[in-house]
């Protein structure tokens, strides 16, 4: 009789959390948010979180785990998306809050194109980071939370062409919206990412080695 595989603690609670963000990051996406100089969407802070997290899941468990955590990312994303789509074709209820009848349709009815954008963006992102995080690992995993940086900030610029491109090329100009879209994502990696994977890493052998 073979015994049941264990889910590392630090594992199951990450990936939790890694689905909640995959979804919200759409939702929050509708928001602009200027940062000083800087304006990006608000999609952004749970999307580098994701990030954050594929990275220091890749540390605690390998390239391998960390690339199908990615993968399985798509089924809360594509559900989601589904179920949105579904609630918009729903009749509104007559006595529903004014305000809200039309921000509603305004805040969760992305064109097409920007849907499969984001499914594009997320897939080739948040792969291409933790290929480059564990590309740059040194003997024994040294400088997790640098590594993490430069792999965000890299992966973020693919991001951003891709989400960009497909999503307003032909619609509106580019050029500018992509080059601010890149700072402002840069920057807050190099603010956001280090944290992340500490806090992964550092709670998650925790986790795993309670008894």
């Amino acid at each position: 009789m073979t015994t049941p595989a264990t889910i590392p603690r630090s594992l199951f609670l990450f990936s939790l959390f890694y689905g909640g963000m995959v979804t919200l990051g759409g939702v929050l996406g509708a928001k602009q948010v200027a940062l000083g100089p800087l304006a990006v969407e608000a999609g952004i802070f749970p999307f580098l979180t994701l990030v954050g997290i594929s990275s220091g899941i890749a540390e605690l468990h390998g390239k391998d785990v960390a690339n199908r955590l990615v993968r399985y990312g798509f089924i809360p994303l594509v559900a989601a998306i589904l179920l949105t789509l579904f609630v918009l074709q729903l009749p509104t209820d007559p006595g529903m809050y004014e305000p809200a009848k039309e921000a509603f349709p305004v805040i969760l009815g992305q064109s097409w194109r920007m849907m499969f954008a984001g499914i594009i963006a997320y897939g080739t992102s948040v792969t291409l980071n933790v290929w480059i995080f564990n590309k740059l690992r040194t003997g024994g995993g040294a400088y997790a939370s640098l590594r993490g940086f430069v792999a965000a900030a890299l992966s973020q610029i693919v991001d951003t062409l891709l989400f960009i491109s497909i999503s307003f090329y032909g619609v509106r100009p580019i050029a500018d919206l992509m080059m601010g879209q890149m700072l402002a994502k840069v920057v807050l990696s190099a603010v956001m990412i280090p944290l992340i994977i500490w806090v992964v890493v550092h709670y998650g052998r925790k986790l795993d080695q309670a008894k």
